[in-house]
Order: C-alpha cells, then sequence, then structure tokens
C-alpha cells in the first residue's frame, strides 16, 4: 500500500524520541529512562489514532500482517529480543 501519512513532533520530542530509539538500537532494550520519553511516544500514538483508519477495520488484524509483511520484506537482521 503506498499511502503517506505526516507526523508533527517539537524538536524537543526528536530529540528526546531519537535519544530513546539510539539507546535501543545500541542496547536492544525497550525501557523509557525518562518520563519525558514516555509522554512523547504518547503524543505520536495520539496523531496515530487520528490518521490510521484501518485500526477500525473488521479485518485488521488482516490488514495489519500485511503491513509488517510489506515493511519487512527482505530484512534478515536482528531486532532485538523476541517477545
Amino acid at each position: 500500500m503506498k499511502k503517506n501519512i505526516n507526523i508533527e513532533l517539537t524538536y524537543d520530542e526528536a530529540l528526546v524520541l531519537y535519544e530513546f530509539l539510539a539507546r535501543f538500537s545500541e542496547d536492544k532494550v525497550l525501557r523509557f529512562s525518562h518520563p519525558a520519553e514516555y509522554l512523547a511516544l504518547l503524543r505520536v500514538s495520539a496523531q496515530f489514532d487520528k490518521l490510521v483508519d484501518e485500526m477500525f477495520s473488521p479485518d485488521y488484524k488482516n490488514v495489519l500482517s500485511a503491513a509488517q509483511d510489506r515493511l519487512a520484506k527482505g530484512f534478515e537482521g536482528d531486532y532485538g529480543p523476541k517477545v
């Protein structure tokens, strides 16, 4: 599916999320080290609620699975602990 969405971040949110994701990339542990990381992620998530219509689809699990397959196609790296 070729559909782009735009989300907006303040510079502070971008900086805080950058550090959060960089730390995860290094140690493969997804853990908040400051309340600002949690709040920035919540603000991004709130924007998704307004932009991603498929979450209300009765076929959501299939739509999600197809999106995961498209996004991960050809990826063979390590993505951290398996949950």
